[in-house]
């Protein structure tokens, strides 16, 4: 028998070391190593036979024919738009985010609308009950058709069901609650977990059907998260936003049968999760008419607009060094704005606190809400509010000027479909916009530009 010996893992990326330290060099992480005891494989059982050497034989990529396989519609519109079109037969989906935001929920309407088309599910759970499971189901609605579960955590019993049933579609809720008994780590350890995602992976290719692996996060790290996985799987989306609030956001951080710049938004009721087919007016729900500090942007999630509520603070400070808050867009980004501000504008801004805030917990980086971010601060340090039927976009560079954006057609039109009368777009983008009737398209060019448009 192997002998057994202890190594160390990152649980973040999942690196492995033979002794303990400090930081992992490969993610740079502080204190996530951990002791695990592994068990070597046995060299010469491990290597192929020379039948199986013979049989693998290297194939031209001329001869390799393409077949379209139609991808199967979840019925849940937001999902499909997030994996690309549908389910892929064959793959493998993580699905991550914080204990409680509602991974298990979204896969169980998920279910029971495939139910209703009669596809074949397996509903595998190792943290509850059967009878948990139905009290959770009947909350969701009725379930027309039944679908086979199963409550277990031991990966060869689930490996031996799967290829007896074979079912179309597998949920595995969660990943750290399988173990295989060869490995002598606990369940949950990156061992575990990646050894169990490695059987789950030969399943889906081999029986060519798809499996959701629920991965659960937290922020101390106490667990293994789905970083470990993330190169193994075929696509992984991620839930985020606050468990206390109502909004859910599901986004693709790696697709490989889509785009991975899409998302999909979900309000969370008592009857499980609803489609926000609207994000735009979702997000500007209760925004104030005549108020300083907040401006419309316009913020592309893929194919998809959003519009925006970019707020902005700005007070005189009590203290030698203001203080600098950014929720939702990027700090160092907010602090060069002000730079600018401050250089072109001549805004003494060195004396003042100011707070930035994207309004609906949306986290954005792109750069075309600078200058929305830069009239927020205007209109808040100088007290007057910013016409409510205004919307703007554009990114502002360090000289001041107001650089180009793309998908401006489409920005543009969600602004006119919620009924803003006027757009602030880049100079350089008025040609492309010219074409569009029902509201007024304004280029600007410079910071200094758009201080009379906004002053009405």
């Amino acid at each position: 028998m192997a002998k057994s010996k202890i190594v160390f893992f990152c649980q973040e990326c999942g690196f492995e070391s033979a002794k303990w330290m400090g930081q992992c060099p490969a993610c740079k992480a502080w204190n996530t190593f951990v002791e695990e005891p592994t068990v070597p494989k046995n060299s010469r059982g491990a290597k192929a036979s020379p039948k199986e050497i013979a049989s693998a034989v290297p194939t031209r990529l001329s001869q390799v024919s393409l077949q379209s396989q139609p991808r199967t519609l979840t019925g849940i519109g937001e999902l499909d738009r997030v994996l690309g079109g549908g389910i892929v037969k064959g793959s493998l989906v993580l699905v991550g985010g914080d204990p409680g935001i509602g991974k298990s929920t979204l896969l169980l309407q998920m279910c029971r609308l495939l139910a209703q088309k009669s596809v074949p599910l397996l509903y595998i759970s190792g943290e509850e009950s059967l009878q948990q499971i139905k009290m959770r189901a009947q909350r969701l609605g009725n379930f027309e058709k039944d679908m086979m579960m199963l409550c277990e955590t031991d990966l060869d019993i689930v490996e031996g069901v799967v290829r007896k049933y074979k079912p179309e579609i597998v949920i595995i809720d969660s990943i750290q609650t399988m173990y295989r008994q060869e490995i002598a780590s606990a369940p949950g350890s990156v061992s575990q977990v990646r050894e169990s995602t490695g059987v789950l992976m030969q399943l889906a290719k081999g029986l060519d059907i798809t499996i959701f692996i629920v991965g659960h996060v937290t922020k101390e790290g106490v667990v293994a998260g789905p970083r470990v996985l993330e190169h193994m799987v075929d696509t992984v989306l991620y839930f985020e936003g606050d468990r206390h609030a109502s909004y859910r956001l599901l986004r693709a951080v790696k697709n490989r049968f889509g785009s991975t710049n899409e998302i999909g938004v979900f309000e969370m009721g008592g009857g499980g999760l609803t489609q926000v087919t609207n994000p735009s007016e979702y997000m500007l729900n209760g925004r104030p008419q005549e108020a300083s500090g907040s401006v419309v942007s316009c913020a592309m999630e893929g194919t998809r607009p959003i519009l925006i509520e970019v707020q902005a603070l700005v007070c005189r400070t009590n203290f030698n060094m203001p203080r600098r808050t950014a929720a939702g867009t990027d700090y160092n980004r907010v602090n060069l704005l002000m730079a600018v501000l401050e250089k072109r504008l001549g805004l003494p801004l060195d004396n003042c606190d100011c707070y930035v805030n994207i309004a609906g917990g949306m986290r954005l980086n792109e750069p075309a809400i600078d200058l929305a971010i830069v009239c927020a601060i205007i209109s808040s340090y100088k007290n007057f509010a910013v016409s409510p039927k205004t919307i703007m976009f554009g990114e502002v560079g360090l000289t001041g000027e107001v650089r180009a954006v793309n998908m401006v057609e489409q920005r543009v039109a969600e602004a006119k479909k919620l009924g803003f009368s006027m757009c602030l777009v880049p100079q350089v983008n008025l040609k492309n916009v010219s074409g569009i009737s029902g509201i007024t398209v304004i280029g600007i060019s410079s910071v200094q530009d758009v201080l009379k448009y906004i002053k009405g």
